[in-house]
């Protein structure tokens, strides 16, 4: 029943007889028939335009592509064309298509003449497989059916799935390594000799927190803060960092094979973007002129400047975060509920952790505003460049936003804050906030922590619930009233295209940009997972439960929520792997700088080699960090207060302590602070250098594509010149 075989359905409002809109849609049908289409309309509360390309469109397109998914020419070419390649002409005809008042299909939607536009799911068997293989929970640990999902939804959706699943099924040892370092801290340093000295600190009387109506305090009230502390910043956290950035290149090494092979086995390792762009081009208008590439340097220009100044932004939104924490930490410390002021630091960082994510959930949307007018700016030549223009816009501006808190956090929290008697202010009121004294790791990790919770679970109900709830909205709001039967009256036959293509037009629409989203929230996962992994070893762990749902999540999404989406010819995942290069290394500076300047890994190891009991006297049996909390405590003097500082009169001594290296008589930098410093900066040029070079020996030893697929790309060649040849020879020989 071929003549019911419909490649697109357009929709439309019905319109008055003789309005400016019924005149155009009139106008875009008849350049659709005059190209050969046949259409078929059906009324409804809206009216249904069923369109189906001639055969011979897609005659043209298997001769200017004879190597690409569809067979030589014959007489039976119209049933050998794949339905995804038949799908991808139409849509690319019908959004090309130019009526006489020069406007095309985008244009008409803008003006509300047509309200959608959209391929259909059809009832065939490789849709129930599908459903039954893929879109559903029971079967969220069984492998993807990925050769199903490329005859259904095109090549790009299926190597998105395939990439996310390689991914995940990576991620799994990065998470047994991220618990064993968890579990290893958990087992050996929360008896670790710092811990211990922290809860055995009962003498230790700490300067206050905040300047009004605070009291010392004593160090062994944070015991517990300590020992989750050492949990994660411990010897073994290096380890993990190192493993991290070489898992990153493995991952992408051994996802550039995977590719290789799915490319080949498609029969695209040598197909052309541009050449199938110009190719549908000629198919549509045989006049066609290629838009020839050009190159503005004041456009350039100006892009840059407003991408520049958006990252300001940015940042400036990073800066409002601390100046919150800092005011906010003041006014918890100061209230009057004791729970409030006596976990204050705390309550400053978990509050701020919400805020930033709030932050990054309006600044997503304003950032892809931003992204689109830019790439606007840009004017790109083709669709492709213009979505590779926009995606990287887009991954660095949610960068800065999901990550300028983290790096103020990691790096200059508590560090350019002052000392007391002289801190650094907020407005010349509020202070800064310090580390805690057993390290800033802590903060960093409630962070990371909050921020990864609340982005996977939130984002990922809401990408559930609301197409769910809009589907069902949309079904109730969309369901034709049944006529009331009068007696006697036969019931007209329904025609059998009109339930299924108001089904159709009942579920969510796609747009161009629904897989972007799917990329983009990912590869921002994968940042969390390895730029900071350091502070928080358990963000493998989550990533991987979280990308066990998301896989079945976004396969009910589309294939029982949304429209079809118009499937994509594809070889790779584009520009995206360029991103994940990126993201790789700046993985190893960002670890490199966690375990160098957050964590408290290079203090302990200067004092346990150059100042401890260790070095004066051969104790065996002695642990080398014994005495180190006092030694990394500086003493000030209460006398030195400034004058509006108010402290409860709660203590006597003349003396408190605040955690820094500096000289009691005049507060200058010590001699092990510049020590430290050394340290600190030669471990991480060490570091770095050595985990790049891993980085590097781990992409030239793991080849780009696997040598059996060399070797079937080599014998292709070798046997497509054999029978040219055979051609060639019987001409060529003399006489």
């Amino acid at each position: 029943q071929n003549e019911e075989k419909w490649d697109f359905v357009l929709v439309s409002d019905i319109h008055e007889m003789g309005s400016e809109k019924e005149n155009k849609r009139k106008k875009f049908l008849d350049e659709l028939q005059k190209k050969g289409f046949t259409i078929k309309k059906i009324e409804d509360t809206k009216l249904f335009y069923g369109v189906r390309a001639p055969p011979h469109i897609f005659w043209k397109y298997q001769s200017f592509l004879t190597n690409s998914d569809s067979r030589q020419q014959n007489s039976s070419a119209n049933q050998d064309i794949p339905v995804t390649t038949r799908i991808r002409v139409v849509h690319f005809i019908l959004q090309n298509t130019v009526t006489s008042d020069l406007e095309k299909l985008h244009d008409l939607m803008k003006k509300k003449v047509f309200e959608a536009a959209f391929p259909l799911h059809k009832n065939e068997e490789i849709r129930r497989i599908l459903k039954k293989k893929w879109a559903r929970w029971r079967v969220m640990f069984k492998e993807q059916p990925i050769e199903e999902i490329r005859c259904y939804f095109g090549e790009k959706v299926a190597l998105y799935f395939a990439w996310l699943g390689w991914y995940t099924y990576l991620l799994i040892f990065a998470a047994v390594a991220g618990l064993a370092t968890v579990a290893a801290g958990a087992i050996v340093f929360t008896s670790s000799q710092v811990s211990k000295e922290i809860c055995d600190a009962n003498n230790t009387i700490m300067c206050p927190l905040c300047d009004q109506n605070c009291s010392f305090w004593v160090l062994s009230d944070t015991c517990t803060y300590a020992k989750i502390t050492h949990m994660i910043d411990n010897e073994a956290t290096v380890v993990f960092a190192m493993f991290m950035a070489i898992w990153a290149t493995v991952f992408l090494e051994l996802w550039k094979r995977q590719r290789a092979t799915v490319a080949t086995n498609w029969d695209l390792y040598g197909w052309d973007e541009e050449e199938e762009e110009l190719a549908l081009h000629l198919i549509n208008n045989s006049q066609h002129e290629p838009q020839l590439y050009q190159h503005s340097y004041f456009r350039s220009t100006i892009v840059l400047l407003l991408a520049l100044l958006m990252i300001l932004v940015l940042i400036g939104i990073a800066h409002a975060l601390v100046i919150y924490r800092a005011v906010a930490m003041a006014l918890f410390m100061q209230s009057e509920g004791s729970l409030l002021s006596r976990h204050a630091d705390t309550i400053a960082v978990m509050t701020g952790a919400v805020l930033h994510y709030l932050t990054i959930v309006t600044m997503s949307k304003v950032n892809w505003h931003v992204a689109l007018y830019l790439c606007k700016l840009e004017k790109p030549r083709t669709s492709s460049q213009g979505e590779n223009s926009f995606t990287v816009k887009i991954f660095i501006f949610q960068f800065f936003t999901n990550f300028s808190s983290l790096i103020y956090v990691a790096f200059f929290l508590g560090r350019i804050n002052g000392r007391p008697g002289h801190y650094v202010r907020v407005a010349g009121h509020w202070r800064l906030e310090e580390c805690h004294p057993s390290g800033c790791i802590t903060d960093l990790f409630i962070q990371m922590a909050v921020i990864m919770v609340l982005k996977q679970t939130i984002s990922n109900i809401m990408e559930y619930l609301i197409p769910w709830i809009s589907h069902r909205l949309r079904k109730k709001k969309k369901s034709p009233k049944k006529r009331s039967m009068m007696l006697g009256e036969e019931e007209e036959a329904e025609d059998p295209c009109k339930r299924q293509w108001l089904n159709n037009y009942e579920l969510n629409e796609v747009d161009r940009f629904s897989l972007f989203n799917e990329y983009l929230e990912i590869v921002i996962q994968y940042s969390f997972t390895t730029i900071f992994v350091a502070a928080f070893p358990l963000a493998p762990l989550l990533a991987l439960i979280n990308n066990v749902i998301e896989i079945h999540m976004d396969a009910i999404k589309m294939m029982r929520l949304r429209r079809r989406m118009v499937p994509r010819k594809a070889k790779d995942i584009g520009i995206w792997l360029q991103v994940l290069e990126a993201i790789g290394i700046l993985a190893v500076i960002g670890n490199g700088l966690v375990i160098a300047i957050t964590s408290d890994f290079i203090p302990v190891q200067v004092y346990k080699y150059m100042y401890s009991p260790c070095t004066r006297e051969n104790h065996t049996s002695m642990d080398c960090s014994t005495g180190y909390i006092n030694n990394s405590l500086s003493v000030f003097h209460i006398r030195d207060f400034e004058p509006h500082t108010k402290v409860l009169p709660e203590f006597n001594g003349l003396c408190c302590r605040y955690r820094d290296y500096r000289n009691a008589d005049d507060y200058t930098y010590t001699v092990q602070f510049w020590h430290i410093f050394a340290a600190r900066l030669a471990f991480l040029i060490l570091f770095e250098h050595v985990a790049l070079c891993v980085k590097l020996i781990a992409a030239w030893y793991i080849p780009d594509v696997p040598q059996r697929v060399k070797n079937r790309i080599l014998k292709e060649k070798h046997s497509n010149l054999q029978n040219e040849l055979r051609w060639v020879m019987p001409w060529k020989v003399p006489g």
